[in-house]
């Protein structure tokens, strides 16, 4: 199985409002965000934490009223979902989200690394316009470089990240593999998560893709 992390931990200070509850297509950040990991996460954890039961109210009621639609119906294809096609979200608060994202993020992994994922892919809540399409790329690309290990015991300590790239930036989701998961989430000294990244990784990964919206963070109601 592959686990998401959904970063909505921040104060959305600029936005004037909880980010995850602002919207794009009709749908809040937060949702959107859900339904885009699981493009190819069968598990999604949601990091909460300033406004959390709010957002997780409104969200719990969001997904309700798609249930059974023709979207949520889509995200459960067999070709992206083998087998009984079960999407899962989680709500994680998290009581440290203060101290900035690598700490919602680390508390994310360590949820995520409990169901023992083959991969795990984070995604900061304000990227709204990720395609579902990037994801999915990200993550085959990903499984496809931890199936060309040699050992079951090389796979298991390869720590390798794969990062989304639009004319040459650096973008989000990110796809880490347990192995960097698991390092990432056990830095309590890193200053940032592409500084943990660069302590931790044997290997950094760039795909190339035609998705703006992997740069495209929306921190105010003008962006």
């Amino acid at each position: 199985m592959i686990a998401g992390v959904l970063l909505a931990a921040g104060a959305s200070s600029r936005m004037g409002r909880p980010k995850a509850l602002a919207s794009a297509g009709g749908e809040s950040f937060v949702v959107r965000g859900i339904r885009h990991l699981w493009s190819a996460c069968d598990q999604v954890i949601v990091v909460l934490g300033a406004e959390a039961p709010s957002i997780r109210r409104a969200t719990g009621a969001e997904l309700e009223r798609l249930a059974g639609t023709r979207r949520l119906q889509r995200d459960r294809t067999p070709s992206r979902h083998p087998g009984p096609g079960t999407l899962e979200v989680r709500f994680l608060v998290h009581r440290g989200w203060k101290r900035g994202m690598l700490s919602s993020a680390r508390a994310g992994l360590l949820e995520a690394l409990g169901a023992r994922p083959e991969a795990v892919l984070v995604l900061p809540v304000d990227h709204p316009a990720v395609r579902p399409g990037t994801v999915a790329d990200l993550a085959r690309v990903l499984l496809q470089a931890l199936a060309a290990c040699r050992t079951p015991r090389e796979r298991a300590r390869f720590a390798y990240a794969l990062i989304p790239r639009f004319r040459r930036r650096r973008g989000h989701p990110i796809a880490l593999s347990p192995a960097l998961a698991r390092a990432v989430a056990g830095d309590p000294d890193a200053e940032d998560l592409s500084d943990a990244l660069r302590r931790h990784a044997r290997l950094v990964g760039y795909l190339d893709v035609s998705d703006a919206g992997v740069l495209r963070n929306r921190n105010t109601p003008r962006d």
